[in-house]
């Protein structure tokens, strides 16, 4: 870097933070000089893990219900720094931004040896990451072998409530499939490379390089849900009765599909329309259905992570697992007949709200003669 180049890098770096970065930072502070990096991760879940009405809502029912307790243990994993810093009243700006860049580049180590896993994160000047040759004049910069690996994600995507329940199940479900044999991490799905601006030109010249996208696609991506889920569509005439069998597989999602809170699913819709003729459609739903210490099926999202005490049936398709649905419609032969098969990713934390959370990412059809 040039000597006028290195000038206006601090110059700009102080202009902003005054000598010295708040602990912990905001977003926009790390963005003024990180922007590619900031601009992807400000479109994605973890950005929008607190603003988000689904959460808002969900969140407002359990603190009504079951008070403080369970705000604390929400915001747990939607707003981790305020509950690091004990503003649980969010009263600072950092404290809406969900999971932000100063809790994540925080992290020094995780433990698992409690209930729950934990990460220990230290709010200071220094800020970790997966990269051995980082440099800033702005920030200390420290290599964590944490951030190469799945333990990264594991204090907010694995979780067991008061009532032994493992809500969240993902980084198992993961430990269990070849991804973990194979060493192929959350972040080779979730975070992986592109090529991009680790600093912003304006402050520093460098060439573009490898950098992990910090958008981190998951299951509100259609392009990642069409990755994870294969199907293939077969019809058979069995004299009056129409036979049709959907192969689906989980061939891109190194965990079960649906992950994540019992009140997501996984649904294949199939639909049977005869020329002039009754119209026939059934369901498969894949999904994990939890209920109380009473054995009654829970509906909101909340009494899962709450009140939780049992799972009554678990049909989600594990990594690689292949399952072959078929389905009978009576149709005379002379009829021809669209059969169609879609699928949806349907997530809904409070009953009723179903509308805002169901999205249809795989489609296709056949003619049968």
């Amino acid at each position: 870097m040039s000597v006028p180049g290195f000038l206006l890098f601090v110059l700009l770096s102080f202009s902003v933070f005054g000598g010295e970065l708040q602990t912990p930072s905001a977003a926009p502070a790390c963005g003024d000089c990180h922007r590619a990096i900031y601009d992807g991760w400000k479109n994605s879940a973890h950005a929008t893990s607190m603003e988000s009405w689904l959460f808002q809502d969900a969140l407002k029912l359990a603190e009504a219900e079951f008070g403080s307790q369970a705000r604390k243990v929400c915001l747990d994993c939607h707003s981790p720094i305020a509950v690091y810093v004990d503003d649980l009243g969010l009263v600072r700006k950092v404290s809406w931004e969900g999971v932000t860049c100063d809790y994540c580049h925080s992290i020094r180590e995780v433990s698992t040896t409690a209930m729950n896993p934990r990460a220990r994160v230290e709010f200071t000047q220094v800020k970790s990451g997966p990269s051995r040759n980082a440099a800033s004049p702005v920030h200390g910069t420290v290599f964590s072998p944490v951030h190469t690996t799945s333990l990264a994600c594991i204090s907010c995507h694995e979780f067991r409530n008061a009532q032994g329940l493992s809500v969240l199940t993902t980084y198992t479900e993961w430990k269990n499939s070849r991804y973990a044999k194979e060493e192929q991490s959350c972040q080779t799905c979730h975070m992986y490379t592109i090529r991009g601006n680790v600093v912003d030109p304006r402050v520093k010249r460098t060439e573009s390089k490898e950098i992990n996208l910090h958008q981190m696609p998951g299951s509100h991506s259609i392009d990642q849900l069409n990755r994870a889920i294969k199907a293939s569509l077969y019809t058979e005439r069995e004299g009056d009765r129409l036979k049709i069998t959907v192969k689906v597989k989980n061939a891109g999602a190194g965990h079960h599909v649906p992950t994540g809170s019992p009140l997501r699913q996984l649904i294949l819709e199939v639909r049977a329309e005869p020329y002039g003729g009754v119209q026939y459609s059934e369901e498969r739903i894949y999904s994990r259905i939890v209920a109380d210490q009473n054995g009654t099926p829970i509906q909101h999202e909340h009494f899962a992570f709450l009140k939780g005490a049992k799972v009554l049936s678990d049909t989600r398709l594990a990594a690689d697992e292949v399952r072959a649905e078929t389905f009978s419609f009576k149709v005379p032969r002379a009829r021809q007949v669209r059969v169609e098969a879609n699928f949806y990713y349907y997530y809904s934390p409070v009953a009723g709200t179903g509308a805002r959370g169901k999205t249809k990412f795989l489609s296709f059809s056949r003619l049968v003669p």
